[in-house]
């Protein structure tokens, strides 16, 4: 039986922590839910592209009396200077958050150095520094589509899953940029990876955005927008995590804060009582992850199995759920379910 107090042993296991999904404590969801209920508003002040999509794009943020800016520039890129490596020197985006409006002073002098990266000069004005790259081979398979007149399949859009990967998102005082001690107190991101976060989110805005703007300049008479669901169901990329390593060891609060409020939050469920409407939501929610995981498309051999055990376990686990349903379980608890999943 599973124990009333979870033995920290059982979920501070590599396997363990890596298995984990995202939950509400997750940085991207938390920054939506605080979106919507701050009601942050998004606006383009500058979307100056040309016809191949070259040049910069100004997205403003309002959130309750303070305006942040997120300014994107867009460059033609050689294939042989093409690398999602941490050591390359040329991209084919690059993006910085900054705490305030701009002026043409300012965006000047971010032109000429948030495209360094690195090897540009930053002020504590600057929130987050990031670059991306594009998917090419989708992205010129959308803007083909969409010039003429057409919608892409949405099987090829899941075979890469995103128009742009980020090769790096930097923030907390990397390069100059605001530590994270002057950005909680100077601004409203006031949790870890909040303003990273948000310039992620705007960031896969803008490849939409700058798709439809190259397929409109190819075909302005002929070209369609993405359908809503196809917008929906684009992500974006991101090829590299190296700074969640050094994050997780230097952090062992933060770790612990997340860790005692998932245990909490299994330890105060285990013992109620599952009614069908919440069997039925549960079994919903089953099923959504079963044809996310159905759905992933991944080339490395290693995950490909990993995943398809995770297929065959979650198939039997909702199998094992099914039988609980449209039945008068009067008992049935949380933990009887845990129970079979660890157990099986």
């Amino acid at each position: 039986m599973l124990q009333q107090s979870i033995n920290s042993a059982d979920v501070m296991t590599l396997d363990k922590m890596g298995s984990r999904y995202p939950s509400r404590l997750s940085f991207s969801r938390s920054m939506l839910r605080r979106l919507l209920f701050d009601n942050w508003k998004i606006s383009k002040s500058k979307f100056d592209l040309d016809y191949d999509g070259y040049g910069t794009a100004v997205y403003e943020i309002a959130i309750n009396k303070n305006t942040y800016s997120l300014v994107c520039f867009s460059q033609h890129l050689d294939s042989a200077d093409r690398s999602d490596r941490v050591i390359a020197e040329k991209w084919d985006t690059a993006y910085a958050l900054i705490n305030g409006k701009l002026d043409e002073n300012e965006l000047n002098r971010l032109r000429n150095n948030v495209p360094l990266q690195e090897s540009g000069r930053n002020s504590s004005k600057e929130l987050v520094l990031s670059r991306a790259n594009k998917s090419v081979r989708l992205f010129e398979y959308v803007v083909n589509c969409l010039s003429s007149g057409d919608q892409p399949d949405i099987k090829e859009i899941n075979k890469v899953g995103y128009l742009l990967r980020t090769t790096a998102v930097y923030g907390s005082g990397k390069f100059g940029l605001s530590d994270f001690a002057n950005t909680k107190e100077a601004t409203d991101f006031n949790q870890p990876f909040r303003a990273e976060m948000l310039a992620v989110y705007i960031i896969r805005e803008f490849s939409l955005e700058l798709v439809e703007h190259v397929a409109r300049k190819k075909n302005p008479n002929k070209a369609v927008k993405l359908d809503d669901k196809i917008r929906q169901h684009l992500g974006i990329g991101n090829s590299t995590g190296l700074g969640m390593a050094p994050f997780i060891i230097k952090h062992p609060k933060l770790i612990n804060k997340w860790m005692s409020q998932y245990t909490e939050s299994l330890k105060q469920v285990m013992n109620k009582i599952l009614d069908q409407k919440k069997l039925s939501n549960y079994s919903q929610l089953l099923k959504k992850a079963l044809q996310y995981l159905q759905e992933v498309t991944t080339f490395d051999e290693y995950q490909i199995k990993k995943n398809t055990k995770s297929v065959k376990d979650l198939e039997k686990f909702i199998e094992h759920v099914k039988k609980f349903t449209n039945k008068n379980n009067a008992n049935l608890q949380w933990r009887d379910l845990i129970n079979f999943a660890n157990n099986n």
